[in-house]
């Protein structure tokens, strides 16, 4: 698909979800690269994981706006709030807009499905309405919306047998409700392209891991469990495979996609052409998740977290397959690397190694 690429510098871009761990970490880089730019931040703060973990970030990115011409503005707030939302867009105007707001984890939509619809779907409804709306005449010396970029995730594939994962295979089969709700955003994002002219951009993230990621990831909560002595439960007895994907890989793949919004254009019908575009960001080499829980002892011992004599065998427990999971993640990248010229290629080790070396440090070293 055709790009229109454009330079982030002195451009204003709201970035949803910006105290979470892909959403931090995007707030950090721009403001490493790109010149007299300002970010708006909103996240809602919840307590799904541990808020003083999300201040933290909040804190890191505020850290890097020493230039009078860099703007970092926080506001506490629920994308699912459409006053709130519209606000926003009235107050700032952006440029470019990142949806990386979202109730996030397969198991708990199973428990609290509510927080999926609102956040996922009414929430990026709203963003949508916003994005539509930034077009109207009122709004006085303001084009628009740029570009809307927004995350999906593998879930979306469910138990698709053919691999590796193409964004052109079929996908109307979710088996989990998280997964059925950034369906739902991809869809309701190509209804708004054609719709509204919008040009918009969905992300489908594999399995993102690295220092200050999410707490209730596997390979964060493993090493929660190996600390306190506890068993880690061990799915599907160990018969999984995962496309583990470096958050440097992962917000490298999300800048890039930021500059590069799909062109507008007339098809042969005379008609616009959905400016609308779809990329999996993965690493392409699926990780045997026996194999990767290998790499975090060592690299847990190797940092001195644990001791070599720790007994990993006692602390593993193997059980069956959990309700929405799936056995294998696996992202084709072709369109990625052909369009924007990037594949992510952090090795796991490396990866995890980083985390580990963060882990230690944020919650050993201090206390």
């Amino acid at each position: 698909m055709k790009k229109c690429f454009c330079d982030l510098s002195g451009k204003k871009v709201l970035v949803t979800g910006a105290a979470g761990f892909i959403g931090a970490n995007l707030c950090t880089r721009i403001f490493m690269e790109c010149d007299d730019v300002t970010i708006i931040g909103i996240d809602n703060l919840n307590d799904y994981y541990d808020v003083s973990l999300k201040m933290w970030r909040l804190n890191q990115i505020k850290k890097l706006c020493t230039n009078k011409t860099e703007q970092f503005i926080f506001y506490e707030g629920n994308i699912a709030d459409k006053g709130f939302m519209e606000d926003i867009f009235h107050t700032y105007k952006p440029n470019i807009v990142v949806n990386m707001a979202a109730q996030a984890g397969v198991r708990y939509s199973i428990t609290n499905p509510d927080a999926y619809m609102e956040s996922n779907v009414t929430g990026f409804y709203n963003i949508l309405e916003c994005c539509r709306h930034s077009y109207d005449a009122a709004f006085e010396k303001y084009q628009g919306v740029e570009h809307l970029v927004y995350a999906s995730s593998s879930s979306v594939y469910g138990s698709n047998k053919k691999v590796p994962y193409s964004t052109s295979d079929k996908v109307d089969d979710p088996v989990s409700l998280y997964a059925a709700t950034k369906k739902t955003d991809e869809l309701l994002a190509h209804a708004y392209s054609k719709l509204y002219d919008i040009p918009t951009t969905g992300l489908r993230f594999f399995t993102v891991y690295g220092p200050g990621g999410r707490p209730d990831m596997a390979y964060f909560g493993f090493t929660n469990k190996f600390i306190k002595g506890e068993q880690i439960q061990i799915f599907n007895y160990g018969n999984c495979k995962r496309d583990f994907t470096y958050i440097d890989d992962i917000v490298e793949g999300v800048l890039r996609v930021m500059k590069g919004a799909p062109q507008r254009d007339i098809g042969e019908d005379g008609l616009p052409v959905p400016p609308y575009a779809l990329y999996n960001i993965g690493n392409s080499h699926p990780e045997n998740l026996l194999d990767f829980i290998n790499i975090l002892q060592e690299e847990l011992i190797s940092a001195g977290v644990l001791p070599e004599t720790y007994d990993f065998e006692a602390h593993k427990e193997f059980i069956a397959m959990q309700p929405g999971d799936v056995p294998v993640t696996y992202a084709d990248t072709t369109d990625l690397e052909t369009d924007y010229g990037f594949k992510p290629n952090t090795t796991l080790r490396d990866g995890l190694r980083n985390f580990v070396r963060w882990y230690k440090e944020f919650y050993l070293v201090k206390a």
